[in-house]
């Protein structure tokens, strides 16, 4: 009997070990695989029972329910796992192997099409591999959506002794956890997908700045590092091909402003992380003063794919200018919070309501951020909106990661605002005085609004306009998309307020 339990975060933090005990002390001679989590966290711990080749889920799973998992009499059972329509519905490319595989084992990696996009860049020039990627579409997935073959063709064209390519895996954003889920379900497709950034650029070495706070996907990305370079997939001879790349593991200490680039490049140099004044750009003097492409796990990890499929089969997913697919993260006060892999052009309602199940407690959604802390309130008149990075802009807002935070009519948005503006002036840097001061005053100013001072709001639009113009980097250019979305979208909780003070 083949049993499978995802050893992923979420699903240990829901109870995952304890299952697995009970699994192990009630049927010593079933084999028990570890993955990474198919996604669904509402139903984690999830417990997979192969059945004539085909897995049948049952969730969510508690040491008490292992004998009827094991004899079938479980009122948990959910059927075959790729019959469910949470699994149906998606497009599952960067995350296809997650939850399938052992993250672990490089065989089991290979047999599921890992390896292929890897062989196939091996022979082709740096400049292929760079048409490869802008022939894609494929763009930043960690932030405004920059294309990332124009990226690579920067670093590929600059004349240098060194090149790097640096993994942004610090995961900062409320509500995101696509990074560590690729990291701790399916390691070896990251690493696969810098190895070809490598060969494209001219690049030998790289490193994953990962954050202090994920100290599995570290563990997992660290043994598959170890594990990659023993069977020659890094090292100085990758797949007997003559080409170098290898790569390394390098811990953060949570600051959330080294999520922005240069900042996680000085800390990567054993810097204080502090932004860094463009130009230049760290495609042309990043790490050490080296050209180095800097991108974030998810456009690194959907590189083997398209390499694997080709750029066309990647390219004719998507909406306008958004090609591929988009990983939602859906979190919050929502019933069914997860991933979920889907082409560009889903609506934010249909998330939010149909794939999410609208709220937790059953109240009325009121708003969703999406793109973490630094995003925009969506109101639910803005639902119709698709999941675009121009779209999302047209609307007033930024996809980000694509990490959507669902709240309820509860909520009161004058304090989101207010814990918008505190969280940049807790995590700023202090490079810049429209960050450093801005947010400070920003806290002040909704504080007066909040005790009906008449004349703070219009300061507060000021204020914001300032953060936004004049900031180095998006933690203080972005802070005003969730205070004046909050603002624009939601007036009567500021307005409620200052009445209750006269």
């Amino acid at each position: 009997m083949k049993i499978y339990v995802p050893m992923d975060s979420a699903a240990k933090a829901l109870g995952a070990e304890e299952v697995v005990a009970a699994l192990r002390e009630a049927a010593p001679e079933a084999e028990i695989l570890r993955t990474g989590t198919r996604g669904m966290i509402w139903l984690e711990p999830l417990v997979e029972v192969e059945i004539d080749g085909v897995r049948h889920g049952f969730g969510p799973a508690e040491p008490g329910d292992v004998a009827g998992i094991l004899d079938g009499s479980s009122t948990k059972a959910l059927g075959p796992i790729e019959e469910l329509d949470w699994m149906k519905r998606q497009t599952r490319l960067t995350f296809a192997r997650v939850g399938v595989v052992d993250p672990l084992n490089l065989s089991d990696y290979a047999a599921h099409g890992g390896l292929e996009g890897l062989k196939r860049a091996l022979p082709m020039s740096g400049q292929d591999i760079v048409d490869e990627v802008k022939a894609s579409g494929l763009r930043g997935r960690g932030g405004a959506g920059f294309p990332t073959g124009i990226k690579w063709q920067t670093v590929h064209d600059a004349d240098a002794p060194q090149k790097y390519i640096v993994c942004n895996a610090d995961e900062g954003d409320s509500g995101t956890f696509a990074d560590r889920m690729i990291m701790e379900g399916d390691p070896f497709t990251l690493i696969e997908g810098m190895a070809i950034a490598g060969l494209g650029v001219g690049a030998t070495k790289g490193y994953v700045y990962l954050r202090s706070e994920y100290p599995d996907a570290i563990a997992v990305m660290t043994r598959a590092v170890q594990i990659a370079r023993a069977q020659g997939v890094l090292g100085p001879d990758v797949l007997g091909s003559g080409r170098a790349f290898d790569m390394e593991i390098r811990k953060g200490a949570g600051a959330y402003v080294c999520g922005e680039e240069t900042s996680l490049l000085n800390s990567l140099e054993g810097k204080r992380g502090v932004v860094r004044a463009k130009p230049p750009l760290p495609a042309l003097e990043g790490f050490l003063g080296q050209p180095t492409v800097v991108n974030n796990v998810i456009s690194l990890a959907t590189v083997p794919v398209i390499f694997e499929k080709g750029a066309q089969f990647y390219a004719d997913f998507g909406l306008g200018r958004s090609r591929g697919t988009v990983t939602l993260q859906i979190a919050g006060n929502v019933a069914r919070g997860g991933l979920f892999e889907t082409a560009f052009g889903i609506s934010l309602g249909e998330v939010v309501n149909d794939l999410g199940g609208g709220s937790a407690t059953g109240h009325p959604v009121k708003a969703v951020q999406v793109g973490g802390p630094l995003g925009a309130y969506m109101p639910v008149s803005k639902f119709d909106t698709p999941l675009g990075y121009e779209e999302f802009d047209a609307a007033g807002g930024l996809i980000g990661h694509a990490g959507l935070t669902v709240f309820d009519d509860t909520t009161d948005m004058l304090g989101m605002a207010r814990f918008a503006m505190e969280f940049c002036a807790v995590e700023s840097c202090g490079k810049c005085t429209p960050c450093r001061i801005g947010a400070v005053r920003g806290v002040e100013t909704l504080d007066r609004i909040a005790e009906g001072d008449a004349e703070a709001l219009p300061l507060l639009t000021d204020l914001c306009e300032t953060m936004q113009d004049g900031s180095l980097c998006a933690l203080g250019g972005f802070t005003p998309f969730p205070v004046m979305s909050a603002v624009t979208h939601f007036p009567d909780d500021f307005a409620r307020l200052k009445e209750a003070a006269e």
